[in-house]
């Protein structure tokens, strides 16, 4: 199936429907991965720091502008949320409809120019992100996922788009693949892998670690640490219309457009958190 390919699923008050949505919204997380790869490919980067000591550089200011335009042209009445300044102000993280952008995931990846970096777009509505798209500019693919659509691959030059399922864990009895990120790996999350049994572990940067799991390359995820909604809310789409789950320790499904920006500790898995500690 390509992102062209029509559907029925569709938003509140009279919006777009989201496969209407899916083919604008991939065309310009690409278009925006290009204006990050013409930045990554002229060589190394000056480096900026945000108040929160974050780095910035001008391929994620090159992305946000690209998305922003994209986004208020394609649904002029969706405010838009990005990490890098929100649109029309702060006030949109509490509209019942919402676009959720990271314009460059993995700034840190990027600076380290191993490619495993990543450009996130989600819509939210009511909390929930119902469509996100998520491109690994280096890597020349695009994820994307929505309620009632289902979630796809498709490599450039690619006619047509693969769908994704995730994976049974452990089966024919292999051990639980489990992704760790390579900059917050402490010691409460190796308890907590430890509980899910034998396991191997793969490491990976930015929202690609959701990507693996909706593709079925890997089992489970679990973030005991900081993150924001812009770094989550595309890629948990991408997994939950995979099959998969997001959910808080508590077995709750990741909120979008809280009070607090930050997410609370969580874990990505194609199967229940439940299913994985009990086995």
């Amino acid at each position: 199936m390509s992102p062209n390919t029509p559907k029925q699923a569709s938003l509140s008050n009279g919006l777009p429907s989201l496969a209407e949505l899916v083919p604008a919204v991939v065309a310009l997380a690409e278009a925006a991965g290009a204006d990050i790869m013409a930045i990554y490919n002229a060589g190394p980067t000056a480096v900026m720091h945000k108040a929160d000591d974050s780095p910035l550089t001008a391929a994620d200011l090159a992305a946000h502008v690209r998305i922003v335009a994209g986004l208020q042209q394609l649904t002029p009445a969706i405010p838009v949320v990005s990490e890098e300044g929100c649109v029309p102000d702060e006030g949109a993280r509490v509209a019942p409809v919402f676009w959720l952008v990271d314009p460059l995931d993995g700034t840190k990846e990027f600076v380290a120019r191993n490619g495993e970096f990543t450009v996130n777009i989600a819509l939210i509505e009511q909390g929930r992100p119902v469509l996100g798209v998520v491109t690994v500019p280096a890597q020349n693919v695009s994820y994307w996922g929505s309620v009632g659509e289902g979630a796809y691959r498709r490599h450039a030059g690619e006619a047509q788009a693969q769908r994704l399922h995730v994976a049974v864990p452990r089966q024919a009895g292999r051990s639980l693949r489990v992704m760790a990120s390579k900059h917050h790996f402490h010691e409460d999350t190796r308890a907590l892998i430890a509980r899910m049994g034998a396991h191997e572990l793969v490491q990976a940067g930015s929202s690609l670690k959701f990507c693996r799991i909706a593709e079925g390359a890997a089992d489970v995820y679990p973030r005991l640490g900081p993150t924001c909604e812009w770094d989550t809310a595309a890629a948990q789409a991408v997994v939950e219309a995979a099959g998969g789950h997001v959910c808080t320790l508590q077995g709750e499904p990741l909120r979008y457009g809280k009070a607090e920006v930050l997410n609370p500790d969580f874990v990505v898995s194609a199967v229940p958190l439940a299913a994985l500690l009990n086995a």
